[in-house]
């Protein structure tokens, strides 16, 4: 059998991507947790861990370290070896198998969805030899996990296939409040997923391809999609919000409703299984949402200063870092959102997922494919018709019906709520309430 036929230089390039990007994202995730807590120490005004160096207390560790660390850079290995060692605990009452295969199906598609993502654009590769293969050809290869032309099809299925972990953990649990989490984490997903689908739609109507490369291509021609499609952007960004399970839309976890959701009954690295299932899929999406409006590793909005096409391993190095710089800015923007916004209720997050998201994603779609028929897919007319829907949308918003279901019920006798007609008298009539000086007030006049 000639191998040389079968690895190709299009797959060394996928496996040694696949190696290296699955690597990078598990130390991200790690000092994601780090840049969490320090963000959200800065913003409630805090110091956040800065005692934990790489010496973790130990002598000997302490002089091959120099003391480095002094910023709390060793926190997330005190907390993996935290997490290593505690007792693996498993409830009675629990389905054993199932409760142990839910954090396993939640951070597997987690860590499957950035194969598509063309990190670094097209590489020439040189012909390379290689013993008992032989010589491979060399020539354009896409720096990527996998170079499939269905890659955007591929990243919505792997990325819904992420809440059966949740679900099954929160089913598997035997707990109330864990299945309670596990059906909120299922009808936020089912209701999320179609505007993110049809946001998406949008952009594919004005690109025409499935294959992220030729997504990339289109906007360095036509700029960042980022301009054309604000309206899409923020739908988008939205429903990545609530496919992550982060705050506002948090409710599948739930502290002060539902314990800790989900992962209530979880500890251990089963535990960290979920918590860096959540922070792999913050990068994945944000990968996603990079790729789609903001150029991927294009360094400009409206200008391409580096080649297509390019046989300098710098330059490719130099996508990746500028594709992955945009990923961890938005994660950064995730984490402020969290610490800034409250939670919102269940019903609430429902109302905003099929009474504002959804229709404005379908005005969206519409919107886009008139402008595609017409051909007015500049930015400039895109733009104008986004802020034409805008005000439209403002315009017919408090017009239409309302449910209020906590709207306030008058009663007889309320100082606040009174019925129509009803005078209610909140102010003091006791003569010695009404002095500004009741003790001199109330001595008889001389």
């Amino acid at each position: 059998m000639d191998l040389s036929k079968i690895v190709t230089a299009q797959l060394i390039v996928n496996v040694a991507v696949i190696l290296v990007v699955v690597h990078v994202i598990l130390l991200t995730v790690a000092y994601l947790i780090y840049l969490e807590r320090k963000i959200s120490a800065y913003i409630q005004d805090r110091v956040g861990p800065n005692r934990v160096g790489f010496d973790f207390g130990l002598p000997i560790l302490q002089k091959l370290t120099f003391g480095f660390g002094f910023w709390g850079l060793g926190q997330p290995l005190a907390d993996g070896l935290k997490f290593l060692l505690k007792e693996d605990y498993t409830p009675s009452g629990v389905d054993k198998i199932l409760f142990t295969l839910g954090p396993m199906f939640s951070i597997i598609p987690a860590l499957m969805g950035f194969v598509i993502l063309p990190w670094g654009g097209v590489w020439i590769m040189p012909e390379l030899t290689l013993p008992f293969i032989g010589t491979i050809a060399g020539g354009p290869v896409l720096v990527a996990g996998a170079n499939v032309n269905v890659g955007i099809i591929y990243m919505l299925a792997v990325a819904s296939v992420g809440v059966y972990g949740v679900s099954l953990g929160g089913w598997a649990s035997n707990n109330k409040y864990s299945f309670l989490g596990g059906m909120r984490a299922t009808a936020q997903m089912i209701s999320y997923e179609i505007p993110l689908g049809l946001a998406l739609l949008a952009v594919l109507l004005m690109v025409g391809s499935l294959t992220p490369e030729r997504i990339i291509g289109y906007q360095l021609e036509h700029g960042w999609l980022v301009f054309s499609q604000p309206l899409a952007c923020v739908i988008f960004f939205i429903a990545i919000l609530a496919e992550a399970n982060r705050a506002p839309f948090d409710i599948a976890e739930a502290e002060s409703e539902l314990v800790g959701g989900y992962h209530t009954e979880y500890s251990a690295m089963r535990f960290a299984m979920y918590f860096l299932a959540e922070y792999a899929h913050m990068i994945t999406s944000c990968g996603l949402f990079a790729l789609i409006f903001l150029g991927g590793w294009d360094i400009a909005p409206f200008h391409n200063f580096l080649p297509l096409e390019t046989s300098s391993v710098l330059v490719v190095l130099a996508k990746f870092g500028i594709f992955y710089s945009k990923v961890l800015v938005l994660i950064a923007f995730m984490m402020v959102i969290r610490w800034s916004l409250p939670r919102l209720r269940y019903d609430q997050i429902m109302q905003v997922a099929w009474q504002g998201v959804i229709p404005l994603a379908l005005v969206v779609v519409v919107l886009t494919s008139v402008m595609v028929y017409f051909r007015l897919t500049d930015v400039v007319p895109m733009l104008i018709a986004n802020a034409v829907a805008i005000a439209a949308v403002l315009w017919i918003l408090p017009r239409l019906p309302r449910n209020e279901p906590n709207r306030k019920i008058r009663l007889a006798g309320s100082r606040f709520y009174a019925p129509d007609g009803h005078d209610i008298e909140t102010a003091p009539t006791d003569p010695m309430a009404l002095e500004d000086r009741p003790y001199e007030g109330s001595l008889p006049a001389h």
